[in-house]
């Protein structure tokens, strides 16, 4: 292949001075221009045989670089020209479409029926009933606070996940909180600590991971001082203890050198520049029991607000033995947020992505159930956290077991995210993943943040429209029973429900 190569360009270095020579056109500029872009691709050629690192460079000099093209923008051949409507990963074309016609406050009509396969084990619905009521016009909301909680939360029962400055853009942030002031539901800081992009008003849930960014000593432990100073800034609502996230259980976070600027790293109090990893577990305690005892200090130094925390489920027996730790020592969180195995997240290793954690479905029941043979469900408020963008994945989770839903992604749609897959790179397109300053500049935050504000808005109406379509009045009405699986007139056995329609009829 080399060889070919060099001898092709050869022959039309010869064909171009021949035909200059034979038409005398050695004064033409084309000619002369050709040339030059003959010997560009030659000195290249040359660069590419003696280099060692690439070898498909080295055996097929120039025409190796295509194969690095295409796969540079793989992922955009894969979601324009090959994919359907329904079959994206993790977000199908027609679930980003809804995301993005509710977040322009279009039409958001799906035309011609259902693009799905009704009957396969992966399709689930709602029941809804002849019976349908009229919508009402007020939010959905759920209070957050048990009995030894001084200032219970008024939460919306859709809001914005877990997500950092350092993670999205300043502009991202800034959007996504003033969409979250215009409509009264909050927006969870992500690990990363609170940055003055996220104080423009809207409500804030402060997660404390196990950096402790925000509130942490030089040694990098938690700071009890510097925790009671931010916690009890008005505008944070509730704090959240991050134990896991699902797109990486029993991983830290993740920032990577690049996004870890200088304003970055003083607000996480880290050094500029470094990949920043968090570490895999809390040195505030180490078992079940110093986590209940650390929930009832964060209680303590915010002056009595909602304290809750974050996992993705593992090893179920943890999870039991954190619930006897409850009622052994009688302070239990406000809150649990069940992060499933399917959540998202800016930058993690494919083997924690792909083969750690449960996923949601099976997470909620498990929750659900544990807490009420325990005793203890109507103490805690349960969030779900994994791909809540539809108002029927909102009310699905509901239904198995949450009061409310968290989501991430769906909110990213909002702001303008194409999911390009380029989270980890610092090169996102659209402005929101990035800290170049020259992408995120193309966010416009007044733009995006009505954005935000519209694609909650219309999710919530779109909620309230089925939950009247099931006969229901408020989501708290609604149980697992609420749910079908496409096979299930075909199949009894099931994978998640205890019983099935032809049971029921």
């Amino acid at each position: 292949m080399r060889k070919l190569f060099f001898d092709s360009l050869f022959l039309l270095g010869m064909l171009t001075i021949f035909l200059m020579w034979y038409f005398q056109f050695m004064n033409f500029n084309l000619g002369k221009f050709v040339l030059w872009i003959l010997a560009g691709l030659f000195l290249v050629g040359i660069y590419d045989v003696l280099q060692k690192k690439h070898a498909i460079l080295r055996n097929f000099p120039l025409v190796g670089h295509f194969r690095y093209i295409l796969e540079s923008i793989s992922p955009e051949i894969q979601q324009y020209f090959i994919e359907s409507n329904t079959d994206g990963r993790s977000f199908s074309r027609n679930l980003r479409s809804l995301a993005y016609r509710r977040a322009k406050n279009v039409s958001d009509t799906h035309p011609f029926g259902t693009q799905r396969d009704l009957n396969g084990v992966d399709y689930m619905a709602l029941r809804h009933s002849i019976y349908a009521v009229s919508p009402d016009k007020t939010d959905a909301r759920v209070m957050i606070g048990g009995h030894a909680c001084l200032h219970p939360y008024d939460a919306s029962i859709f809001n914005i996940s877990a997500m950092s400055f350092g993670s999205l853009s300043s502009n991202a942030i800034r959007a996504l909180n003033l969409g979250a002031k215009k409509g009264s539901f909050y927006h969870n800081t992500g690990e990363g600590g609170i940055s003055s992009y996220h104080r423009q008003g809207g409500d804030l849930v402060w997660q404390i991971g196990t950096g402790y960014f925000g509130c942490r000593d030089e040694h990098g432990d938690f700071d009890p001082v510097k925790f009671a100073e931010k916690a009890n800034w008005p505008e944070v609502k509730m704090i959240e203890i991050k134990l896991s996230q699902g797109a990486k259980p029993g991983h830290g976070g993740v920032l990577p050198g690049v996004k870890n600027t200088a304003e970055i790293a003083e607000i996480r109090g880290v050094v500029k520049g470094t990949t920043i990893l968090s570490p895999p577990s809390h040195s505030a305690f180490k078992d079940e029991n110093g986590l209940i005892e650390f929930v009832g200090k964060l209680r303590e130094l915010s002056g009595g607000k909602p304290i809750g925390f974050k996992l993705c489920i593992g090893r179920t027996e943890e999870f039991s033995a954190i619930c006897k730790a409850m009622v052994s020592h009688q302070i239990f969180p406000d809150f649990i947020t069940i992060d499933g195995a399917e959540g998202g997240t800016g930058a993690a290793p494919l083997e924690f992505s792909d083969s750690v954690g449960l996923p949601l479905e099976p997470s909620l029941i498990f929750v659900r159930g544990t807490l009420v043979k325990f005793g203890i469900r109507d103490k805690i408020k349960i969030i779900a956290s994994g791909k809540a963008l539809s108002a029927f994945s909102i009310l699905k989770y509901i239904a198995l077991g949450a009061d409310l839903c968290n989501s991430a992604r769906g909110f990213m749609f909002s702001l303008g995210c194409i999911q390009a897959l380029r989270c980890n790179t610092n090169d996102c397109p659209t402005g929101v993943a990035t800290q170049r300053a020259s992408l995120a500049k193309g966010l416009v935050v007044t733009d995006k943040s009505e954005r935000v504000y519209n694609f909650h808005k219309n999710t919530i109406h779109a909620v309230k429209e089925l939950l009247r379509a099931s006969g229901h009045c408020h989501t708290s009405e609604l149980t697992i029973h609420d749910l079908v699986r496409g096979d299930e007139m075909v199949t009894l056995a099931n994978r998640y429900f205890p019983d099935s329609v032809n049971t029921q009829v």
